[in-house]
């Protein structure tokens, strides 16, 4: 008795299910993503053999090049009470819409007196506009000084933490122009801070 040949069927994968969550996977991805803005202060910084990676909350960035110096705040909330506390302490009454504005910027260099002017800038004339540095004599009430204080100040209060220090200065920087952000941060008894390196290739 001949035997019944049962046809092949192809076999078929719903790919329908897997697509989805690919998809969904994506759209998160996209949606948490923290765009990197390009910075205002371009600074070649020396290279290192480790690399440990700089936390993203409760943490303050000083950046040193061409003999300027900017101060960076992570954290929208952080930076909003931060301009107001500013704006107390040097008689500058900022508008809702100008901390809104400063809260979206999260480095800076001009100081306190010009700083609704900068504010007032479109996004493409702040791009444009060469900023001064903040001033950093070596007085306790210089403006990197209370930027400084400020911010720890606010952390404190929002964060229950004590805001972390990085500086990030240009290798071909003199050092006592990073000496004297050094004692900026000794004077209010900040002695541990990490300084921001790039990778060496090839070690």
């Amino acid at each position: 008795m001949a035997r019944i040949k049962i046809p092949r069927k192809s076999t078929a994968i719903d790919m329908t299910a897997m697509c989805d969550v690919a998809f969904l996977l994506l759209t998160f991805f996209i949606l948490t993503a923290k765009l990197k803005q390009e910075d205002p202060l371009r600074v070649d910084v020396p290279g290192a053999s480790v690399k440990v990676n700089v936390p993203d909350v409760d943490m303050a960035t000083i950046t040193v090049g061409h003999g300027k110096v900017f101060f960076g705040l992570e954290g929208t909330d952080l930076r909003k009470s931060l301009l107001e506390e500013m704006g107390k302490k040097y008689t500058q009454n900022f508008t809702p819409e100008e901390i809104q504005k400063f809260s979206l910027i999260p480095t800076f260099g001009v100081p306190v007196n010009t700083l609704k002017q900068y504010l007032a800038l479109s996004t493409e004339d702040k791009k444009k506009y060469t900023q001064p540095g903040i001033p950093t004599d070596t007085t306790t009430n210089s403006e990197l000084f209370n930027w400084i204080y400020e911010a720890r100040i606010v952390t404190k209060n929002l964060h229950n933490k004590e805001l972390r220090f990085a500086i990030k200065g240009d290798s071909h920087e003199n050092y006592p122009e990073i000496g004297k952000i050094i004692d900026v941060l000794q004077k209010q008894a900040v002695n541990k801070f990490s300084l921001i390196t790039a990778l060496n290739q090839g070690k």
